[in-house]
């Protein structure tokens, strides 16, 4: 009797991922399979699910931030949370952006933030790039498209460009493959040629129908933000969820580009008057010194202090004195801390652990001694899991070895990086040069 291959593409599959897992664990990056066998019960999740429940239909959400701050130390499991987010979102039918902040996407930069959530956006259904599937979800004639349709074409209550009506007209109007995707990218933040949009409209015979002016280079970004979240619920979602890591890297930004990163804090949070898009949930996680570090008047760089000085002395961006106030607020008073990991924690992380890794290598793991707490970085759940994984490696390949682990503190350093402050022009309280 010939025997089915499929148990043993089942375990090859098992096998695979297994060693992938064990793969992101070792290097302190766990990825989505990890995190699956894993879980996660750090308290932030239980108000993440209250923010997802909330984040429906297009009327003002009871007060309160439309996201949440999360606080840790490096090596604390903020990536495991985030990434463990991620799934709840996928899985109550949101899409999913995670943005890490970094030199080439710098938190002040809202255009730049907003097209890298484009980029990295997951759907639960679909895995092309987002902006795309997006629209091939868009049903003409839906009720929830009819509604969006609708709302883009009042300006007084969408409080968008008119070019954002007359794209959605052509995109909804022409079979043009070619010029369906240049609009549909020009949503997802690159540039388009207002004429193209124009000959679009010639074509449907709708010319006379829309008149607009390109938008202001400095209002596209929040504009394509609007637009981007009721598209998304009009493409059948129930919301979008943009996950910021490493927000703690503003720490080594110009006092300026630090003053606007805090205004988009509360802009992202849903704090900054007439920025708030029901639907939208945002969750930033930074270290948990920052507050202390750049903010508090005892910090290094006394943010406190001069923020609001700094930003009321520029003419260009006196209007977010307010804003960049209360996201410096938020980061001090409003983070939710990770919890340390307890006993059980601890040991229920390691017995999935040892299942991990029997199904990755066929090789039973001894048990070994681990527990909660520790002196420094010996008690975060990143070290616990590394140090574990490294000694059953060194067993199974050396099984006389008596392995002792060796680690080296990592601590963030808020240094101001003098080469993004020359590489960033739009500092300046010059004038904004508009862009087709």
């Amino acid at each position: 009797m010939e025997r089915s291959a499929a148990p043993d593409r089942t375990d090859r599959r098992r096998r695979r991922a297994s060693r992938q897992a064990l793969e992101a664990l070792r290097n302190g990056v766990p990825n989505q399979e990890a995190v699956k066998i894993l879980g996660c019960n750090q308290p932030a999740t239980a108000r993440f699910g209250e923010l997802l429940a909330a984040a429906t239909g297009r009327e003002d959400p009871p007060s309160g931030a439309l996201g949440i701050l999360i606080s840790g130390d490096f090596g604390a499991g903020k990536s495991h949370l985030l990434t463990y987010l991620e799934q709840m979102a996928l899985s109550r039918g949101f899409v999913c952006s995670k943005v890490a902040i970094s030199k080439e996407t710098p938190l002040f930069d809202l255009g730049k933030v907003f097209k890298s959530a484009i980029e990295n956006g997951r759907m639960p259904d679909r895995s092309g790039r987002m902006i795309e599937e997006i629209a091939q979800r868009l049903k003409p004639g839906s009720r929830s498209y009819s509604d969006f349709y609708r709302w883009v074409h009042d300006p007084e209550v969408s409080g968008l460009n008119p070019m954002f009506a007359a794209s959605l007209a052509v995109h909804e109007g022409l079979n043009d493959f070619e010029l369906l995707r240049e609009i549909e990218y020009w949503w997802g933040g690159d540039k388009i040629r207002v004429v193209r949009i124009r000959d679009g409209l010639r074509q449907l015979g709708r010319i006379k129908d829309y008149r607009f002016r390109v938008p202001k280079l400095a209002d596209l970004p929040r504009q394509r933000m609007r637009f981007a979240v009721e598209l998304i619920k009009a493409a059948g979602y129930r919301g979008w969820v943009v996950l910021l890591d490493e927000i703690e890297l503003v720490g080594s930004y110009s006092i300026l580009q630090r003053s606007r990163s805090y205004a988009e804090i509360s802009r992202w949070m849903g704090k900054m008057v007439g920025e708030r898009h029901p639907g939208l949930v945002t969750v930033g996680a930074v270290t948990d010194d920052f507050a202390s570090e750049i903010i508090h008047p005892d910090g290094s760089k006394k943010d406190r202090d001069y923020v609001g000085a700094r930003l009321r002395g520029a003419d260009r961006y006196k209007h977010l004195t307010e804003p960049a106030i209360d996201g410096m607020t938020m980061l001090e008073r409003n983070c939710l801390p990770l919890r340390s990991p307890t006993e059980e924690d601890v040991q229920e992380t390691i017995r999935k652990l040892r299942r991990i890794y029997l199904d990755a290598y066929g090789w039973d793991p001894p048990r070994l001694e681990v527990h909660a707490g520790g002196a420094g970085i010996e008690g975060r759940m990143r070290y616990k899991v590394r140090s574990t994984i490294n000694t059953w490696d060194l067993l199974r390949l050396v099984p006389d070895a008596r392995p002792e682990i060796q680690v080296e503190e990592f601590r963030h350093t808020y240094k101001e990086d003098t080469a993004l402050e020359r590489e960033t022009q739009d500092d300046t309280d010059g004038p904004v040069r508009r862009r087709a």
